[in-house]
């Protein structure tokens, strides 16, 4: 397809407007969008369409007065906004697969790599210590893989998991509800500029389009479109998530969910799906186990099975001894002490132990509350 063509593209896509989707296909079927664009100056497209679309087709009547389609594309070319429709080769295959897939997307960056196995990672935006710590994990571990991960650089699980895979140079994609030189939210302005040059931005909305409520919901059928498997962290029992899963379900997709204490609202709606059928995951090594079929021992050798809830690979001796039993909740130093001596066998006295958890405190390993209690916290 010519970049010319493309130019009639974006004329269509900004005249027919957002949240149209039936009426753009039904407009395709009576030909190109050049075509279209001329039916609609000479007032022929008025005269084909039904009464329902009467209103649109004057919208866009009015809309395509004086509207200069390959200035305004160069323009976006110029900013470094490529659009990709489904008729071309470099249009995600994963995508193309889908019911109700985006007749075009709009990118900046790169899009994801065919033939590499791609994990959406989802979950709640209000997101615990718990699971913002197995999002960074689970995110870094699929980029150690190879792994690109997908998901909508929301705040919270979203974020964090892409800012991860990002950071141990892996590849992520964020799949926007607005425009793609929109940041949103402007909270993860660092990631955006960070996915920019490291990754990429798609959208099926045309550069402008302000994000709005009634937008993300379809965006999510391209989040789990351009994976293998959706991986959900947390989320409540009625979330905007499961919106995603049960897309994913409908595309044929492999749903992840990982468990939660039954008291944890956040939890919530990763044990339901777990009890409706959805696969029970713990560390990354098991999500690679079912999609790599094993490879991901040679990948992770340090791991040695204990990819997430075992010591950081970096903390040596008791410090990484002490971590490995650190919860999300806090706990008192003499529980510690306790389950300390129990699992290793060895006598600790209570002020060593202290001075340990203060380093891992000093560290970021570890957070001090009420004095004598000491939970897990996130390493930022």
């Amino acid at each position: 397809m010519t970049e010319e063509e493309k130019a009639y593209i974006h004329w269509l896509y900004q005249a027919v407007g957002v949240g149209s989707r039936g009426f753009l296909r039904s407009l395709l079927s009576w030909g190109t969008a050049r075509e279209l664009y001329q039916m609609t100056s000479s007032g022929a497209l008025a005269k084909k369409v039904s009464e329902q679309y009467t209103k649109k087709v004057t919208q866009m009547t009015e809309f395509s007065k004086g509207y200069d389609v390959e200035g305004v594309y160069g323009h976006m070319r110029e900013q470094g906004i490529s659009l990709v429709t489904e008729n071309e080769p470099q249009y995600p295959k994963r995508l193309s697969r889908i019911p109700d897939k985006p007749y075009a997307l709009y990118y900046v960056g790169k899009l994801p790599q065919e033939g590499k196995r791609a994990v959406a990672l989802i979950g709640a935006r209000d997101c615990t210590a718990y699971g913002r710590y197995l999002s960074e994990q689970f995110g870094a571990a699929f980029a150690k893989a190879g792994v690109q991960v997908v998901s909508g650089m929301a705040r919270g699980i979203d974020g964090i998991g892409q800012s991860a895979a990002l950071k141990e140079g892996g590849y992520s994609i964020g799949v926007l509800g607005c425009g793609v030189d929109i940041c949103y939210p402007r909270d993860n302005k660092a990631l955006y500029e960070a996915l920019l040059t490291e990754g990429g931005i798609c959208s099926e909305y045309p550069p402008g389009t302000e994000p709005r409520a009634v937008l993300f919901p379809p965006r999510n059928r391209i989040i789990s479109g351009l994976g293998d498997a959706v991986l959900v962290v947390e989320a409540r029992e009625k979330s905007g998530t499961l919106i995603t899963v049960d897309m994913a379900l409908e595309q044929g997709r492999e749903v992840y969910a990982l468990p939660g204490r039954a008291t944890d609202v956040l939890s919530g709606g990763c044990n339901r799906l777990i009890r409706q059928g959805a696969g029970l995951v713990s560390t990354p090594e098991e999500l690679l186990e079912e999609l790599m079929g094993g490879t991901e021992r040679r990948l992770f050798p340090e791991a040695k099975g204990e990819a997430v809830q075992g010591r950081l690979f970096f903390l040596e001796g008791m410090q990484g001894e002490l971590f490995e039993l650190l919860d999300f909740n806090p706990l008192p130093a003499q529980e510690l002490q306790r389950r300390y001596e129990e699992k290793y066998g060895k006598t600790v006295a209570l002020p060593f132990l202290f001075k340990e958890l203060l380093e891992l405190c000093a560290g970021g390993y570890a957070g001090q509350v009420g004095g004598g209690y000491f939970m897990r916290v996130m390493k930022t």
